[in-house]
């Protein structure tokens, strides 16, 4: 954390100055958000919600102008070209793709999950890669669910994502009978437990956000959302409930992105630095992409390629299947009991029986991972990350 904290106001002057534009107020300064869990208003955006798209455009146009990056369009990575004691590189749909170092940057695993606010393609490709390459795993029963996700089930609507952001600006919780339940703004594990609760109280599929009393302007991209969905957040609440997120776990590394396997490194939601602990605070997660993408570049450049290279494996990524990510949303979802997490450990996608596993060895709740059998926090596991090795064994690890 401390890393995190030192070096990321760096990385906002770095991005200023390749044009990347962040939201100001009326006096030409950045205009600092308040979120879930923060005390302080610290978070730079950029159109409301839309920091990602703005910053991810914004580099993708510098990457395309830079003569010493290739760029491999509609190329696959299928598997990692390792013999299990080293990574060398990629096998990718148009062949061998050799290096010294290999940085997985894949995103992260809520997709998993049927109900979630992330785009399809968000399965944990990278864990399953890193993991049958050699590499270890932890951290993997820690899956953020998102309070406030729109509730259209059997839509393309449904699992919208309505920005935490916009709670921080007075958007308000009511339950079945208009009447405000909880804090807003606590931490989002809290808020979910307390919207789950009130959906079991009230006999409902979802509660209502009141968004009555934001400016649409603050937020362009939240409210043409919604209109599209057909909803109109003006004249009445809105229906939301929790979806998966974020995970918190995934390719287990140090604060320079190397992972258990030599030449492999991970950055970003693929990876688990132990940052985020149990539930990520929000809006980190930039910041620790390019925090700890910066310090897993350098660290990459020091590495040298091996003498021989191995035959490449034969294995080769298959994505789940639906009945996969109807499994994980029903055996791991935002409420987990033993029964249910067992089913997983069958489940013919890697990354799912992995979930299950890591979920059943942390005995507690704990931030995104809530067991009615075991509803309170263990003292005994702070500090503890379950670990889950190449061959699918699970272990308790202590970090420091």
């Amino acid at each position: 954390m401390r890393v995190l904290v030192e070096e990321a106001p760096a990385v906002v002057r770095d991005l200023l100055s390749r044009g990347v534009v962040f939201d100001v107020d009326h006096e030409g300064r950045l205009a600092l958000g308040l979120e879930g869990g923060h005390t302080h208003r610290r978070i730079v955006h950029a159109g409301g919600s839309q920091t990602g798209h703005e910053i991810t455009s914004k580099l993708a146009a510098m990457v395309a102008a830079q003569e010493r990056i290739e760029v491999m369009e509609r190329t696959s990575a299928l598997a990692l070209w390792s013999d299990g004691e080293r990574c060398h590189g990629v096998v990718s749909s148009e062949g061998l793709v050799g290096a010294p170092a290999t940085i997985l940057a894949t995103g992260g695993a809520a997709a998993l999950w049927r109900r979630t606010t992330n785009p399809r393609g968000a399965i944990g490709a990278g864990p399953v890669l890193a993991s049958l390459a050699g590499a270890d795993l932890a951290d993997l029963e820690f899956c953020q669910f998102h309070p406030t996700a729109l509730a259209c089930p059997g839509t393309s609507h449904d699992g919208v994502l309505i920005t935490e952001a916009i709670r921080g600006e007075g958007a308000k919780l009511l339950d079945a009978a208009g009447q405000r339940f909880t804090d807003e703004l606590a931490p989002r594990d809290a808020v979910t437990a307390a919207i789950l609760e009130q959906m079991r109280i009230d006999s409902t599929p979802s509660v209502a956000l009141d968004l009555r009393e934001i400016d649409p302007a603050r937020f362009p991209n939240v409210f043409a959302s919604l209109a599209k969905a057909g909803l109109d957040p003006q004249s009445q609440p809105v229906p939301v409930a929790p979806a998966a997120h974020y995970t918190m776990g995934g390719i287990a590394v140090d604060i320079d992105g190397r992972s258990s396997l030599p030449g492999l490194y991970a950055v970003g939601e693929c990876s688990c630095t132990g940052l985020h602990g149990a539930n990520r605070l929000a809006s980190n997660s930039l910041s620790e992409c390019f925090v700890f993408g910066e310090r897993a570049a350098r660290a990459a450049l020091g590495d040298e390629a091996a003498a021989a290279r191995p035959d490449p494996p034969e294995w080769r990524f298959d994505p789940p299947s639906q009945e996969t990510r109807d499994a994980v949303w029903r055996y791991a979802g935002p409420m987990r009991n033993p029964d249910d997490l067992a089913r997983l450990i069958s489940n013919p996608y890697p990354l799912a029986r992995a979930i299950g596993a890591s979920a059943l060895g942390r005995r507690e709740s704990r931030g995104g991972h809530l067991r009615r059998d075991c509803p309170g926090t263990n003292p005994r596991l702070d500090g503890i990350h379950v670990v889950v090795s190449s061959g699918g064994s699970v272990r308790d690890e202590e970090w420091h």
